[in-house]
């Protein structure tokens, strides 16, 4: 049926789509992504991480600190502690955060590539129809969208569940240790946790991605009819092309026929062809073809050469010959050189121009 979505998107149909935002592009594979980057480098430089914020409190609630706001701060001096712990935070978290914005933009170029538009940030009625939202939250999307995440839900609350019990298992063994080692080892536990929520996570994304790809190309497809409209769009209506080919002609036929008055000679068949020639023996190597036509284009062209006194002369060959071998403006060959001359010859005697 024509109102059937059942063909691919056209090239014009994607890029259109590209620049309102429409795009194929799955959240769960980002999530997943920037995740594993984060808790996979605070894995890799717990021991420093952990040495530096024990540094800063170290610093900041020594005793010297301790008697100073015992004995009282000025405003000055609270905003100088402020901004120190502030900046210290800021250089320990810099290179989890920066990996993990990194790590974003990296994943989103290889989802969608470079981007730009501010067609997602334009106003639209629809997004705060109440009639809109009610049938978003029970649309097929929704539905997946809620089945994938309760799954998700239950699947990394397993994880978790099975790390937490056999973590339960070591609680035993930090009695007696040393706080430092025993905080580090529990929290690089709590990381691998984390990563392993992760991986669970990749499965989803990349289940997401086929997903959000399935239905991209289903909600791109177009009716037949689309597709129709789309090529006479881009290739121009094949009415209107025909119309404007017909004015072209047209004007080309008039500017023709104003060349006619310039023509030595008209050459006929002689009702189906003319041709009128043009000889400037100064200027010319040979004689040019001013305009040339059959049938109604023929007959106005001798109309046209009576009505200024150009000679018409009668030779079905050599008419034929000049119609198929030339165009207008276009010299004649050299096979019939002698031919025109002689025809040329015999109107230059006419006119008194020879003897």
């Amino acid at each position: 049926m024509g109102g059937e979505k059942t063909e691919k998107a056209t090239g014009k149909k994607r890029s259109d789509a590209r620049k309102k935002g429409q795009v194929r592009r799955s959240q769960d594979v980002n999530t997943a992504f920037c995740a594993i980057v984060m808790f996979g480098l605070l894995f890799a430089i717990w021991p420093w991480f952990v040495e530096q914020m024990t540094g800063i409190f170290t610093v900041h609630l020594s005793r010297d600190s301790i008697m100073m706001v015992s004995e009282g701060m000025n405003h000055d001096q609270v905003s100088a502690l402020f901004i120190r712990l502030l900046l210290g935070f800021f250089g320990i978290m810099f290179p989890v955060l920066g990996a993990s914005f990194v790590a974003g933009v990296a994943i989103n170029i290889l989802q969608i590539g470079f981007m730009f538009t501010t067609q997602t940030l334009k106003f639209k009625p629809s997004k705060i129809n109440p009639v809109n939202g009610f049938k978003q939250m029970f649309s097929p999307r929704k539905l997946v969208d809620l089945v994938k995440n309760i799954l998700k839900i239950i699947l990394v609350g397993i994880v978790a569940y099975n790390d937490y019990i056999s973590l339960l298992d070591k609680f035993g063994s930090y009695v007696g240790q040393d706080v430092y080692v025993s905080f580090i080892d529990i929290m690089r536990t709590a990381f691998l946790m984390a990563l392993k929520m992760c991986i669970v996570m990749v499965f989803f994304a990349v289940g997401d991605y086929l997903y959000q790809w399935w239905k991209y190309e289903k909600d791109l497809k177009m009716t037949k009819q689309e597709v129709k409209d789309e090529y006479k769009m881009m290739e121009g209506d094949p009415k209107i092309k025909g119309k404007i080919k017909q004015k072209q002609l047209q004007m080309s036929a008039m500017r023709m026929m104003q060349q006619v008055p310039e023509a030595d000679v008209v050459i006929t068949n002689p009702t189906h062809y003319a041709v009128a020639l043009a000889y400037k023996e100064k200027e010319q190597v040979a004689p040019v073809v001013v305009a040339k036509g059959q049938d109604y284009v023929a007959h106005k062209i001798r109309e046209t050469a009576m009505e200024n006194g150009i000679q018409i002369v009668e030779n079905p060959p050599l008419a034929q010959s000049l119609f198929t071998m030339c165009e207008v403006n276009d010299e004649i060959p050299e096979e019939l050189f002698q031919a025109v001359a002689d025809v040329l010859v015999f109107v230059y005697r006419q006119k008194g121009r020879i003897r």
